[in-house]
């Protein structure tokens, strides 16, 4: 119960931070430098986002790995 817990969050933060950001999943899937139906697919939870593209997008958004995944309420890095 707590894993989907945080998978749902982590999938809808990644969106969320896209959407608030302005992006589309074109454009993150680029600067992951993936397909974009993959991105769409970690988005959707439909996959596992490795963790080399989770720094990448951490970086992209400057937000910290943790906030991405749901570990944590507060986006800056440190």
């Amino acid at each position: 119960m707590f894993v989907n817990i945080i998978y749902m969050t982590r999938n809808n933060r990644f969106r969320i931070i896209r959407l608030h950001y302005g992006y589309k999943q074109f454009y993150v899937a680029m600067k992951l430098k993936c397909d974009e139906s993959l991105y769409s697919k970690y988005e959707r939870n439909e996959r596992e986002m490795p963790l080399r593209l989770l720094i990448k997008l951490s970086e992209l958004y400057n937000v910290s790995t943790d906030y991405l995944l749901g570990l944590s309420d507060i986006p800056t890095r440190r």
